[in-house]
């Protein structure tokens, strides 16, 4: 899930007209994010965005594929690939993230409670 440096910089030059974004390196990969939210992923230097009800049917429509963070588990997440030439145009760029923000502001994603063992405080 290794992303080299010049598409990770890429990336947040094109998101530009969102304002400041900030990546933060996670499992190989990273997490992209605006004001603390994240909204986004970069794995194997492909960007993906958070997706919902409100906006998966772009991504589908699109022909992209969710993020599935491992080739041998059936496990998918609630990101998708964005397509190449939305990532390539920054207007475009900038609603499709929006729309992921808008996704992640409504189904956040909350750490689990990690259970106590027994004699544990």
């Amino acid at each position: 899930m290794a992303v080299c440096e010049s598409f990770k910089e890429y990336v947040v030059d094109q998101l530009g007209k969102l304002g400041f974004v900030t990546v933060k390196k996670m499992f190989g990969g990273a997490g992209i994010y605006y004001d603390g939210l994240i909204f986004g992923l970069l794995a194997d230097d492909i960007l993906y965005f958070k997706v919902d009800d409100s906006n998966k049917s772009d991504y589908i429509m699109a022909g992209m594929q969710p993020f599935k963070p491992f080739d041998d588990k059936p496990m998918l997440m609630p990101y998708y690939e964005v397509p190449v030439d939305v990532l390539e145009n920054r207007e475009q760029l900038a609603e499709w993230a929006m729309k992921s923000l808008f996704a992640s502001k409504n189904n956040p994603t909350k750490p689990k409670k990690r259970k106590l063992k027994k004699g544990r405080q």
